[in-house]
């Protein structure tokens, strides 16, 4: 057990960011189960709304830090080969290009400044 505050204190923060990691590694095999039993059971809908949660609990994982990013990117390139071996087509929203914003440029106006006053100095 520890003696100083500090270290005190880093237990029972070690210990809420181990619950809310194995809260969130949990929905992600969670996931991972009914995708599988979603393929299983072979209807294109299903697939698809299994396909839909798995990827955005493994957004949430890698968002979160619980999974590495590269390892979930992995799990969804598995998940939409394996939806695309099922013969499920992609839906239009997966397939359609995400809308891009334009950036707006502010322009910066030039501030004058002060100018800069001598008292007492003469300029010869």
């Amino acid at each position: 057990m520890p003696i100083i505050k500090s270290a005190k204190k880093r237990v029972k923060v070690a210990a809420k960011a181990r619950s809310r990691n194995l809260h969130t590694k949990r929905q992600v095999r969670e996931a991972l189960k009914g995708f599988a039993a979603a393929l299983e059971g072979g209807k294109p809908a299903e697939i698809a709304k299994a396909r839909t949660a798995v990827f955005s609990a493994l957004d949430t994982a890698a968002k979160k830090n619980v999974i590495h990013r590269n390892k979930a990117a992995r799990f969804k390139a598995r998940i939409a080969k394996r939806v695309k071996d099922a013969g499920v087509k992609p839906s239009k929203a997966t397939t359609a290009k995400k809308a891009t914003t334009k950036r707006v440029t502010v322009k910066k106006t030039k501030t004058t400044a002060a100018k800069k006053t001598t008292i007492g100095k003469s300029s010869k």
